[in-house]
């Protein structure tokens, strides 16, 4: 097809990349452990590791896994939030062979024991603090092997002895368990020393990550994400930066990594980008922490950020994050979930530096669309098509809707995961047969290529007859003064089919439901316009803070029920 909003890409941004030019994210990787060798890799907790540390403590660590017995092609799960290890483990289980498997260490252990069932994973890299969750199923799961980590293990002496005994002792962050046969990381890689890694043959459709979806369209599926997938987005993504950059940075590139790097936006926009470009990664172990967060931010001269909306929004309320310098902030990338109009203009207030909206999925190793990284305001989009990208947006018969109209997100490229891991017919679902991968998102796109995202196809709610998308009305009822955030959900309702229903967390705490409909039905025609509105603390949310209607739309139904 016509890719015709190639001719409103920036200038030099190329129509593809070629992807041919690495023969797996391992010969990347290499590349610049030998071109950044003494540079800084990554920060956490003002303790920095060079490309070098991770190159040496990666290969130790992947001939300790290799000496275990594991093969070419075994899964590893990594089950750490953003700490020193985690970027030398997925290098150490890449280098020797094997598949990363990232955990979300904040599984519940019903939601581990499926991970790691249906992935097969042998050996685990997991954070002390929640080995209590793994060992209430390991008996269940194929893991043989544990490497047990700790969050001072690469802070040196005496800071990590200082820091794990505050967290043990002091704050009671690790609940009691019991491993047994676990291998602490430190060990692990003093043993791997005096092995040597064997180099096995890795090829572009070797598969590198299974990324687990969210779970918030139903049970969590590993998508299959090949080397030469990886190497195409990775490359994308940094084609695409490169406009945004519009000024000479001084010394390296600062990433500040506030999302986890274990989900797929933050594997891709931070992890592998910044040492590809030979940038350095600040890691924020605990985003939610936003005073936290915004002190760390104070010690650096950043340049490049992604976040979620929710995150951009908690900064913009924080007030000593407007004391910070954002002079070198160029490019603040945001995903996930849509960017609200209101966050996207207090940030640029604040900042001087446009959230840049783009859109991705596990699917799709991340991000597949963007708006210009030079642009220099909210466009109230998800940008154009990505180098290497088609996009088709389709009815339900699987064809192509005029421009201008709503229809399903259709996504064809080499960024597109091979497929749902040994689910060939949850994978025939989604892909159409000229292999087409069908997102379960409704945009829009105009004349120029951009695109705007309508809604989830199955979060959209029908209010007799009206199509009535969430987005719109969340979008709507933050404009409010006394509205922190937001959700739309749609209920049942015996007049009307589906009735809107908003749950709020409010700024103001003396805002009432009357001022908010008042509010609202000023703003939105009738159908649109909420139902019912509850006020709540917070919002139920996955790990990188992408508010779960699903969760409240199912607690909803249950309370009318209950009260029928």
């Amino acid at each position: 097809m016509e890719r015709s909003w190639l001719k409103n890409y920036p200038a030099g941004v190329p129509a593809d990349v070629d992807i041919q030019q690495y023969p797996s994210v391992v010969a990347l990787l290499e590349e610049s452990f030998q071109k950044y060798r003494d540079d800084k890799a990554y920060i956490c907790m003002d303790k920095a590791m060079t490309f070098g540390e991770v190159d040496r403590m990666s290969v130790a660590l992947g001939a300790y896994l290799q000496g275990k017995g594991l093969k070419k092609g075994d899964r590893v799960a990594i089950m750490m939030p953003n700490v020193l290890q985690y970027p030398v483990a997925v290098a150490a289980v890449m280098r020797a062979g094997f598949i990363v498997v990232n955990v979300n260490p904040l599984y519940t252990p019903r939601e581990l024991e499926h991970q790691l069932k249906d992935s097969g994973a042998q050996a685990i890299i997991i954070l002390e603090n929640f080995a209590n969750t793994l060992e209430q199923v390991l008996p269940a799961t194929p893991i043989k092997h544990i490497v047990l980590a700790s969050v001072g293990d690469l802070l040196g002496f005496p800071k990590g002895v200082i820091v794990n005994f505050v967290l043990r002792s002091v704050k009671k962050a690790i609940p009691a368990f019991s491993l047994p046969s676990a291998v602490r990381f430190n060990q692990a890689i003093s043993e791997g020393r005096g092995l040597t890694l064997t180099r096995p043959d890795i090829t572009p459709q070797d598969v590198a990550v299974l990324q687990y979806t969210g779970g918030t369209t139903g049970v969590s599926k590993g998508a299959t994400l090949l080397h030469q997938t990886i190497i195409a987005n990775l490359l994308a993504s940094e084609a695409w930066c490169k406009p945004g950059l519009r000024k000479e940075i001084e010394g390296q590139p600062v990433f500040i990594c506030a999302l986890p790097l274990y989900h797929v936006f933050a594997f891709i926009s931070c992890g592998l980008l910044a040492m590809r470009m030979g940038g350095v990664n600040v890691l924020i172990p605990n985003p939610r922490d936003i005073p936290g967060l915004v002190k760390e931010m104070g010690k650096y001269k950043f340049n490049i950020m992604p976040g979620v909306n929710t995150l951009f929004n908690a900064l913009t309320n924080n007030p000593d994050f407007a004391k910070l310098d954002f002079s070198n902030l160029m490019i603040a990338n945001g995903g996930g979930m849509a960017v609200q109009e209101a966050v996207a203009r207090k940030w640029l207030a604040i900042t001087n530096c446009p959230i840049v909206e783009g859109y991705g999925l596990s699917e799709t190793s991340s991000g597949i669309t963007c708006n210009p990284t030079n642009s220099t305001a909210y466009t109230g989009t998800i940008g154009l098509p990505m180098p290497n990208v088609e996009v088709r947006i389709l009815d339900d018969d699987g064809r192509d809707v005029p421009l201008g109209t709503p229809g399903e997100i259709a996504i064809k490229g080499p960024q597109v995961m091979a497929g749902y891991w040994q689910r060939p017919d949850e994978t025939a679902k989604v892909m159409t047969p000229d292999g087409f991968f069908k997102s379960g998102d409704v945009g829009v796109m105009d004349d120029r290529g951009y695109i705007k995202i309508v809604d989830r196809k199955k979060d959209m709610i029908l209010v007799s007859g009206f199509n009535v998308y969430p987005n719109e009305v969340e979008a709507v009822a933050v404009e409010h003064p006394g509205v922190l955030e937001c959700a739309v959900v749609g209920v049942p309702d015996k007049n009307s089919g589906e009735a809107v229903m908003m749950y709020v967390v409010r700024k103001d705490p003396n805002l009432t439901k009357d001022e908010l409909m008042e509010f609202c039905a000023k703003n939105l025609t009738g159908y649109k316009k909420p139902k019912y509105i509850e006020f709540r603390t917070d919002l139920p949310r996955t790990n990188v803070g992408k508010i779960l209607r699903r969760e409240l739309r199912d607690e909803a139904v249950r309370d009318m029920s209950k009260a029928a």
